[in-house]
């Protein structure tokens, strides 16, 4: 297989701080995700309407920029963005002295920014568990107010190691944030420009892992991928251990193997990592592994409904992903893949979606429709799928 593509996370959040500093950092190796390449065309375009599309973290980090940075913009979306809520977010930046619109339903896109009056010494109290997309954002822009910015985060706080990711990037670029376990302390500062190479992109390796999962034999190269890792996504080598999968650094990248058998019943918690779950969970119906797993809240509000996508591709086979209470999720299983001929997926506009039930190929003839929705993430899956011996058709352009 060819190279992994670069982390769009990073990539994204490189592009704001960048622009922030003017443009005056170098940054290489950027994602060629078509998520990344929106925010580069809406970072530099004059226009005042400016269209996300369905790129939650473009949507999310823009508004937090353009307000901060008191530039006159209406940021919208599609439809299904324009049915994702951003009104914490909102409500945060007219705290910090944004001054912001909603230009259809309140608390959804589209958002008017119409100029920032900063304040001095913000402190602003935000639930832990909305989107870290949100509270990056916050972070990123934090540097720039006077006196900086204190977030304390209520309740149970999600996601946490995408906020490590920011405040790791921010260090990189100059200004430290302070995390302690509820409260994040941002100082007033510039970024200073410098040399940046995006990594490897652990949320794209997760899917070579599930293939390995799956395989009966395996032994798969995946290069770039470094031990020392800023991204969340990285737990994917824990995780699959537990299914069966050996992961061994070497010099230039990651060793994938079988190894003991898989763990049944699996129990994990996605909280960390939520965009794993679409990679795991439908490797244990496949598996046959039974498991419980919570965490999934956030997986309701992304491209699609990623928990009711998940259920209604593993009744396919008979399984269930059912709700067991404060919060958690049974998988129940269902029939053997290889007691199918062929079976189709759907991917409900979801990236993660054609890729996390994609290694099912391991096992059955496999139809995924609207494949090319890949693109948001890693434009070159398929491609890839292919050069480790895969047999694909028409239906996969």
């Amino acid at each position: 297989m060819g190279s992994l593509p670069a982390s769009k996370s990073l990539s994204n959040r490189a592009l704001v701080i960048n622009a922030l500093m003017q443009n005056r950092g170098r940054l290489s190796n950027l994602s060629l995700a078509r998520d990344t390449r929106l925010m580069i065309d809406l970072l530099n375009t004059p226009d005042r309407v400016i269209d996300a599309r369905d790129a939650g973290t473009v949507m999310r980090f823009l508004t937090a920029f353009y307000s901060v940075t008191g530039q006159s913009r209406i940021i919208t979306g599609t439809d299904r963005m324009k049915a994702r809520p951003i009104g914490e977010l909102i409500e945060a930046l007219r705290k910090l002295g944004g001054i912001l619109a909603y230009s259809g339903q309140e608390g959804f896109p589209p958002i008017e920014t119409k100029g920032f009056r900063a304040r001095p010494d913000s402190v602003l109290s935000v639930r832990g568990d909305i989107s870290s997309q949100f509270i990056s954002a916050l972070m990123m822009v934090g540097p720039s107010l006077p006196g900086g910015l204190t977030l304390q985060l209520k309740g149970k706080i999600g996601s946490r190691p995408y906020l490590a990711m920011t405040a790791g990037l921010m260090s990189h670029f100059g200004v430290k944030p302070d995390m302690k376990d509820s409260e994040i302390t941002v100082p007033e500062g510039r970024y200073m420009p410098t040399d940046y190479s995006v990594e490897t992109d652990w949320s794209a390796a997760s899917y070579w892992f599930a293939f390995v999962a799956l395989a009966e034999e395996a032994d798969l190269m995946l290069p770039g991928l470094v031990s020392s890792s800023l991204q969340g996504d990285r737990a994917i080598v824990d995780v699959m251990k537990l299914l069966g999968v050996s992961a061994t650094f070497e010099a230039g990248g990651l060793r994938l193997g079988k190894s003991a058998k898989p763990v049944t019943p699996i129990h994990y918690d996605f909280t960390d990592c939520p965009d794993l779950a679409q990679t795991v969970i439908p490797v244990c119906a496949a598996l046959q592994v039974p498991g419980e797993f919570e965490g999934l809240e956030s997986l309701r509000v992304k491209e699609t409904d990623r928990v009711a996508a998940m259920q209604a591709e593993l009744a396919k086979i008979g399984a269930g992903l059912d709700p067991v209470g404060n919060g958690k999720f049974r998988l129940n299983l269902g029939k053997s893949l290889t007691g199918f001929d062929k079976l189709t997926i759907s991917t409900y506009h979801d990236h993660r979606m054609a890729m996390g039930f994609a290694p099912w190929a391991a096992v059955t003839n496999l139809a995924i429709e609207n494949p090319n929705v890949v693109t948001k993430s890693y434009p070159g899956f398929w491609d890839d799928v292919a050069a480790v011996g895969f047999t694909t058709d028409s239906s996969m352009n």
